[in-house]
């Protein structure tokens, strides 16, 4: 099962990541001047629209809710990479610089995924897409009320590390609504 799940949640990653390379040609990398709170509002944005979806059974506007997970997830990746970013650092970023920072980030969380995988037995292929969707507004609020205490955390783990589990969810979100196929 392992392998079947590296293989789906590259395919899912290679399609983001594709979307996220083509903005970034129409758009440059204009998403280096939002703090961090403003990307964490933006991704939370999104998850909720998903949840609100989810509960109408119906939407207005014209974008399915695989759109908003592909968000989610390239909004986190920017979210992960802006971390490590300073304001000495150009705010324009070229596609190949792009590409290794995406392409670096998105390893170390499937590393992690991985790692958690191989403990919970893939458990994750057993939930529903909408508590997935819970999950990750969960982790959303955690990333809002670190961001409120200036990053400081007594016991837990930090932004990045929720960041990290929102990708994956997002990915198994995908994965499980036939995405990957």
């Amino acid at each position: 099962m392992e392998e079947q799940t590296v293989g789906e949640y590259k395919q899912v990653i290679k399609a983001c990541k594709d979307i996220f390379l083509k903005k970034s040609k129409d758009y440059g990398t204009a998403w280096r001047i939002l703090r961090l709170p403003s990307i964490t509002d933006q991704i939370f944005i999104k998850a909720q629209r998903i949840r609100s979806i989810q509960d109408k059974g119906t939407q207005k506007v014209d974008e399915g809710i695989t759109g908003e997970f592909i968000a989610i997830i390239n909004y986190c990746v920017i979210a992960l990479i802006q971390m490590n970013l300073t304001d000495e650092d150009p705010y324009e970023l070229d596609v190949g610089s792009l590409e290794s920072l995406y392409d670096a980030k998105v390893n170390e969380t499937m590393e992690l995924l991985m790692n958690k995988n191989h403990d919970y037995g893939e458990a994750w292929r057993e939930m529903r897409v909408s508590s997935m969707t819970d999950i990750v507004l969960m982790k959303l609020l955690r990333v809002k009320q670190i961001e409120d205490n200036a990053g400081q955390t007594l016991i837990s783990e930090g932004v990045d590390a929720n960041y990290q589990d929102m990708i994956n969810y997002a990915v198994f979100c995908l994965i499980l609504m036939g995405f990957a196929k």
